[in-house]
């Protein structure tokens, strides 16, 4: 992590996907709401070292089927629905890490400093 003059931390969160606490998927065959539910994952992820949605500055997308990005950007619209929405970049791959897998996003946040909960 590095700092960022003051302002915050740059906080890189790994790919998330559509597992639930128990590590099942959610939305079998359903970009939307695997989407859904890996924003949610990714807003749990967040609060718990002082972040919030807001901080996020970019976002990449992965996804495997042609046709999904439109329900993935709905979904995502939703989330990140704010002034200065992040940069996004979306990548068509063959596959992720377990074959029910849809779409996998991975986030970077800078969270002010008064605000984050990770050791210095």
């Amino acid at each position: 992590m590095g700092t960022v003059a003051g302002h915050g931390r740059f906080v890189h969160l790994t790919g998330q996907v559509a597992w639930d606490a128990d590590e099942r998927l959610v939305g079998a065959g359903d970009v939307a709401a695997q989407t859904e539910q890996t924003f949610r994952n990714i807003a749990a992820l967040l609060q718990q070292i002082g972040g919030q949605m807001n901080d996020i500055v970019s976002v990449t997308t992965w996804f495997v089927r042609d046709g999904d990005l439109s329900a993935i950007q709905t979904v995502r619209a939703r989330w990140l629905d704010f002034p200065n929405p992040p940069a996004s970049t979306s990548v068509r791959v063959a596959g992720l890490g377990d074959p029910g897998f849809l779409v996998e996003l991975t986030p970077v946040a800078v969270i002010p400093e008064d605000r984050l909960l990770l050791p210095a």
